[in-house]
């Protein structure tokens, strides 16, 4: 999980080379961290240990230099400093390449409330489009110094294995290591035939192998070419980040990167109090408050349900500009509809009908459809106007709706021009009417 593997967002098609074939990676060059560390009850009976911890926080040094140093100090500590849930974000220069991106980061997101500049509540920007490389996560049993076990899904994402590192080879002679060309291989686990199964696992059952994770993220504003991470081990925080993602990727058309609408908006990364159940060692279920991170969109969700405008819809745009600039009039400017009309050649009825984009038909194509069942086009876009409003041109789903609305009367084309008649004519009265008046 050193780093996350992800598809550069239309990026080509990763070739092979001679260190593999993959989609690029994307660097992390900074951690914002979801809490502090604190000394346990027993290193701060210790003499020196709160000097030392104080110290060491006041000099923006990480946690791990911070343990370090006491562990250097009181060798009889093994593990002098526990994580603690707090309201806010942790960001010190140590855990940053450049220190300087910290500085950047609290003067630009960061609040006083009471303890200081703290970082509270931030926006990000995600660099991929799938959940799975934006939030890599397994569940990890760590010794000392490396990763001993770790969990990784098969090919066809059904079954979770538990890998190992393979043993490393030795040559004829058995006395020495062979060279290994890419770093160490992997393995199945033999112990529990490479399946991984908490329920079973005797690592999982004593708090050795948990779950991990993190956000791979970019800052608005921050400027780094190397991602940000912020790690976390909540099962909570993760599975609420997903339904986040798949819900926003579902009105996105799959999409999470970038930013989220036309406004710039943007993902945040916040903290709330909830109280989270979990078994207690007695089999009984407990909930206590916690501090999780919340990761919202604060968008209007109907924008986003917009997509992108096609060809049709830059083209009339593209012609409007080109009048406005070159000094027509306004009263000389034509309606939308013209506009079109004069870009987007309508099929006659003795041609053939335009293909049908599934879910996601064209103007050309609505026009031609019209025009085949003996309907004008631009008596159809007239009636289409005051029926659904203009922005159904431009509008995928307006598009989709009034392409279902001549499906539905294709048997019955004479009675579904008798209708459109008798709407403009309606339309047309009333008009004369407000003009007498």
């Amino acid at each position: 999980m050193t780093n996350a593997i992800v598809t550069v967002q239309g990026g080509p098609v990763a070739l092979p080379t001679l260190l593999g074939q993959g989609a690029a990676r994307i660097p992390t060059g900074g951690k914002i961290r979801p809490g502090i560390m604190v000394l346990t009850k027993k290193a701060a009976e210790l003499p020196g240990a709160k000097e030392i911890y104080q110290q060491g926080v006041a000099d923006g040094h990480s946690f791990e230099q911070i343990e370090r140093a006491l562990k250097d100090a009181l060798p009889q500590l093994k593990a002098p400093l526990v994580p603690r849930n707090v309201p806010w974000f942790t960001v010190r220069a140590q855990d940053f390449p450049n220190p300087e991106v910290a500085r950047q980061i609290l003067d630009a997101y960061g609040e006083e409330r009471g303890q200081g500049r703290r970082l509270y509540r931030f926006p990000v920007v995600f660099p991929a489009d799938h959940w799975q490389s934006v939030m890599p996560h397994e569940l990890a049993a760590w010794s000392t110094h490396e990763k001993r076990f770790w969990s990784q899904y098969s090919a066809d994402g059904q079954v979770r294995h538990c890998m190992c590192h393979a043993p490393i080879p030795m040559d004829a002679t058995g006395r020495r290591t062979i060279r290994i060309f890419g770093g160490r291989k992997s393995m199945l686990r033999e112990e529990n035939g490479g399946v991984c199964d908490p329920e079973s696992c005797p690592e999982y059952q004593v708090r050795r192998c948990n779950l991990t994770g993190r956000f791979l993220f970019f800052i608005p504003g921050i400027r780094t070419i190397s991602a940000l991470e912020l790690p976390t081990t909540s099962f909570y925080a993760m599975s609420n980040a997903i339904q986040r993602f798949q819900a926003i990727g579902h009105m996105r058309g799959g999409r999470v990167s970038g930013f989220l609408g036309r406004a710039r908006e943007t993902f945040y990364f916040s903290k709330v109090l909830r109280d989270v159940s979990h078994i207690d060692e007695e089999g009984r279920p407990v909930r206590v408050p916690q501090w999780i991170i919340e990761l919202e969109a604060p968008i209007d969700v109907t924008a986003l349900l917009r997509d992108d405008e096609d060809q049709e819809t830059a083209i009339m745009q593209a012609s409007l500009a080109e009048q406005v600039l070159e000094g027509v009039p306004a009263a000389e400017v034509p309606d939308e509809a013209e506009a079109v009309s004069a870009h987007v050649p309508t099929t006659s009825p003795g041609m053939e009908e335009p293909p049908m984009r599934p879910g996601n038909p064209s103007l050309e194509q609505l026009l031609g459809r019209a025009e085949a069942m003996g309907i004008d086009g631009g008596r159809f876009q007239q009636y289409a106007d005051r029926r659904w409003g203009r922005g159904w041109k431009i509008n995928p789903h307006g598009r989709s709706r009034v392409w279902d609305e001549l499906e539905r009367h294709a048997n019955d084309p004479e009675g579904y021009a008798d209708k459109i008649d008798c709407a403009l004519g309606q339309s047309e009265g009333l008009a004369v009417r407000q003009g007498r008046a």
